[in-house]
């Protein structure tokens, strides 16, 4: 380019950026320096893109300090795109920063702050910062919705959306994937068909993302007939939505469904990736169809190798344990391409816990032991063993050695929706607000059934 001036130039760097040759951009960042020619906002908010893509917190350093050195801390353009760039890397003091340098930040500097706080499990520091931003656009709410889901705050990002309703902001195609994450993360249906309504209501017709959403969020509900309407609605679907739809009969049990809705989208042309071969693996497990969960894995080996990860070896170990073939799933676990992790252990003696196989889960347990001596879930695994076998003496000796260790058991929990209400409840819980009606009720019902008993 003979007569390369900032705007020619800003251009090119652009369009190397949009084509992913990131090092290219910074590397003709650098030549227009070179060249005496001095960058403005547009082309820093450009190349601090392509730094973020590469990932490299020293690049975006040095465009940081040519932003000081050319006075342009305090632009809001280049300012926001210096706290998306930090945000995005984790480093979110850098960023705030970058906010403070700014005069008169926009929505879209502090979006991008509050996306790197929720990024950072600083979910406390973007809702006080949520609060405080003088103005709130779809894309903001939108944020502070995803990260709640994210961060498991499944509550939150339910009444998050519902404020926003409230003040007038309009939910976008956005809004509604990750608001019904978090109420199926919650198996709240009474709360997730609202949801369905208002997404209808607000944007007509769905598009493929909230539709893939829905049949996921129904199946995980399991209301597997709403998961298959929503499914048959999707007009252009694509591997995510066979993939929500495969996944959500194998939690429901379906082994034999999820096959036909492999073969059926093959028929479509679309490739199967890592999740359709998991979701697969996982449907034939529950199934008990082992031998068609194998020759899947064996098909994905030869034809597919780079979808496999560790977790589809995993399930293949869970799949010949659970069907009392202990003999493959050893040979399985000798065979392996790499060094087996404690869950491919666990899979073996959650076998053993259903086919009460007591010497080869003690075995496989000091494998477990070895590898991590703090693990609670093995000795649990080995109790659960003993137990089913009858071996309570052994049962005694697990938990001995649990409370001497000093190693604490996660606790389980279930819940029920009431009302479009979500009541959890833990083991021996007194903290829910009705918990002497709750108990007084329980203690009726058993009562009535000694009753009963009696009678007959």
């Amino acid at each position: 380019m003979p007569h390369r001036d900032v705007v020619s130039a800003t251009a090119a760097i652009g369009a190397l950026t949009r084509s992913g040759r990131h090092r290219d951009a910074v590397a003709l960042f650098s030549g227009i320096l070179g060249d005496g020619i001095v960058p403005n906002e547009f082309t820093f908010g450009t190349i601090l893109q392509s730094a973020s893509a590469l990932r490299d917190l020293r690049v975006g350093a040095q465009l940081h300090a040519c932003v000081a050195k050319l006075g342009l801390c305090s632009n809001v353009f280049v300012g926001s795109a210096l706290v998306d760039h930090y945000a995005k890397m984790g480093s979110v003091r850098e960023a705030q920063g970058a906010l403070q340098d700014t005069r008169e930040p926009n929505v879209v500097s502090y979006t991008a702050l509050i996306a790197g706080f929720l990024k950072n499990g600083m979910s406390g520091d973007a809702a006080r910062l949520f609060r405080c931003m003088p103005e709130r656009n779809v894309i903001s709410w939108n944020a502070m919705i995803g990260g709640s889901s994210k961060a498991g705050l499944n509550e939150e990002a339910v009444n998050l959306f519902l404020e926003m309703c409230r003040e007038g902001v309009r939910p976008n195609e956005s809004t509604f994937p990750c608001l019904l994450t978090s109420v199926a993360n919650a198996g709240a249906l009474g709360v997730g068909r609202s949801i369905h309504a208002s997404a209808i209501k607000f944007l007509g017709k769905l598009d493929v993302f909230a539709g893939n959403s829905l049949v996921s969020f129904y199946a995980r509900c399991g209301s597997l007939d709403d998961s298959v309407l929503a499914f048959k609605k999707i007009k252009n679907k694509n591997v995510v939505s066979w993939n929500a739809l495969i996944c959500g009969y194998a939690q429901n049990g379906r082994g034999e469904e999820a096959l036909d809705a492999f073969r059926r989208m093959k028929a479509t042309g679309l490739k199967p990736d890592r999740v359709t071969l998991l979701g697969l693996l996982f449907g034939c497990n529950h199934a008990g169809l082992v031998d068609e969960g194998y020759s899947l894995f064996r098909t994905a080996e030869m034809e597919q190798p780079g979808v496999l990860r560790p977790e589809h070896y995993a399930c293949v170990v869970d799949l010949f344990s659970r069907a009392k073939r202990f003999d493959d799933a050893k040979r399985f676990l000798e065979n392996l391409p790499f060094e087996p992790g404690i869950g491919f252990w666990k899979s073996l003696i959650g076998g053993c816990q259903i086919h009460w196989n007591r010497e080869l889960a003690k075995s496989v347990a000091k494998h477990i032991h070895a590898l991590d001596p703090k693990d609670t879930s093995s000795y649990i695994l080995l109790s659960n063993v003993y137990s089913a076998a009858g071996s309570w003496q052994d049962v005694s000796m697990i938990r001995r050695e649990i409370k001497e260790k000093g190693l604490k058991r996660i606790t389980g929990c279930s819940w029920i929706e009431v009302q479009n209400q979500v009541h959890v409840f833990f083991n021996g819980d007194r903290r829910h607000p009705k918990s002497d009606d709750i108990y007084m009720m329980l203690e009726s019902c058993l009562n009535s059934e000694e009753d009963e008993d009696c009678l007959v």
